[in-house]
């Protein structure tokens, strides 16, 4: 047998153990030293000793626990909670104000929390009774908080584009730079959707009862500063700091880490049961994630090493179909993947598959970047599987799931027009790249 079918055999393999519930990172490991010593002997002890040492020592990889911290942090302080209000508040005699309040607060949010699960419940808790107060559409105020909760995978500083940049050997500020404008484009879409169906049909979202009113303007614009400044004015320092190269991303993710401290503290929100419990879940999250990286990168080692990457890439080649017509392949197979999977094996174990592909096909790596993270975003909001829908179920027991499901469906074909501009229209990721970094 010839390494090259050697290699196709533990990506069945790997697939088949995946999707049947073995846990990934060890499943990884195993098959990896298997196939590694099947295929090449001892050299394959060596290698994933190489590959585990040199994950841990890749320095870029430690903004992941500073960002997630970040984040915890400032979901403890409430802070979503408070600008949702002001939002909601200031817009209180428009048609669809809670779906622009919701898409609002996610879109600044996004910025911090970055992780779908989270963002999708907190905004489900907070959200929830008010749009059955006002008696809103259950499904478009289901689509609206599922897809803002996506949000967070996509706009900067997004933990996955932290992992994505050394796989796709890209820096990662540039592909922070490049998500910034798809991620304010769809957040503008999904906004642009609710307001016209709110328009056509007031009944989808009506104006907010008068309880729900202020009672002043001076409340609303407290309200309204103290939500929105000073998450902004963090997240803006920390990301911005990265972007215009005053600060690696590690070193603006300690900004922003010791930023979420000082806020609790200023909000009075500060315990050490919450600081606790932040630190440990960073820990969680930190150590599920390096331990996948560690254990792809020595998996695609072997992989690759075995020759089944350039055996796929060839035989793609000889299809002779045009490069555009590829990618659309591509795109829809990781479609298809992110039903079963979350974006870490993905990106950590497919990307490094078919980006000898994307190379030999000359698309441009900070795009194809972007390209993929958008995609994964559309997974999360389509069925059958749709985790966000079982995030949303879960703190809104009261909204039927069928409901949910056609809610997010709605979204997640705003969500595919939105990638279709981006295949079009390149210069929606490439333009602030290239003028910031001249690239």
């Amino acid at each position: 047998m010839t390494p090259e079918v050697l290699g196709m055999i533990l990506i069945a393999a790997m697939l088949f153990a995946i999707f049947i519930g073995f846990p990934i990172s060890f499943t990884l490991i195993f098959l990896g030293v298997v196939f590694g010593y099947l295929g090449f002997g001892d050299l394959v002890f060596y290698l994933m000793t190489f590959h585990f040492s040199a994950s841990m020592l890749e320095q870029t990889l430690a903004a992941i626990p500073l960002f997630t911290f970040m984040g915890i942090m400032m979901e403890k302080a409430n802070l979503m909670e408070r600008l949702f209000t002001s939002v909601q508040m200031a817009l209180s005699r428009t048609k669809g104000s809670l779906f622009v309040a919701v898409l609002f607060v996610a879109t600044i949010f996004g910025a911090a929390t970055g992780i779908v699960g989270a963002s999708v419940t907190i905004l489900g808790i907070m959200s929830a009774k008010t749009f059955n107060k006002a008696k809103y559409d259950v499904r478009l105020a289901a689509g609206s908080i599922t897809a803002g909760g996506t949000l967070g995978i996509l706009i900067p500083p997004s933990i996955m584009l932290v992992v994505m940049g050394p796989i796709l050997n890209v820096p990662v500020t540039d592909l922070f730079a490049a998500a910034i404008m798809p991620g304010l484009m769809l957040a503008i879409l999904y906004t642009g959707y609710t307001l016209i169906r709110c328009h056509l049909n007031p009944s989808l979202g009506p104006v907010v009862p008068e309880e729900l009113r202020p009672t002043s303007m001076k409340q609303v614009w407290v309200e309204f500063f103290q939500g929105l400044v000073p998450p902004v004015l963090l997240v803006g320092s920390s990301l911005g700091s990265i972007l215009f190269g005053l600060a690696t991303p590690t070193e603006g993710a300690a900004m922003g880490a010791v930023g979420s401290i000082f806020l609790s503290l200023v909000y009075r929100k500060f315990t050490f049961k919450h600081f606790r419990e932040a630190l440990l879940k960073t820990l969680e999250i930190t150590t599920l994630i390096m331990i996948l990286v560690a254990a792809s990168n020595f998996f695609g080692s072997v992989f690759s090493r075995l020759g089944t990457p350039t055996m796929i890439t060839e035989w793609m080649m000889l299809l002779d179909l045009p490069p555009m017509v590829l990618l659309l392949i591509i795109m829809a197979f990781i479609f298809l993947l992110a039903w079963p999977l979350e974006w870490v094996p993905i990106v950590l174990i497919i990307l490094p598959i078919i980006l000898p592909l994307i190379e030999q096909l000359g698309f441009n790596l900070t795009w194809f970047g972007i390209l993929v993270a958008v995609n994964l975003q559309t997974a999360w909001l389509s069925p059958p599987v749709a985790l966000s829908a079982y995030f949303l179920k879960g703190v809104v027991p009261e909204w039927d799931l069928t409901d949910i499901y056609k809610g997010m469906m709605q979204f997640m074909c705003i969500q595919v027009v939105g990638l279709m501009l981006i295949i079009v229209f390149p210069q929606i990721v490439l333009w602030l790249p290239n003028y910031w970094y001249g690239n």
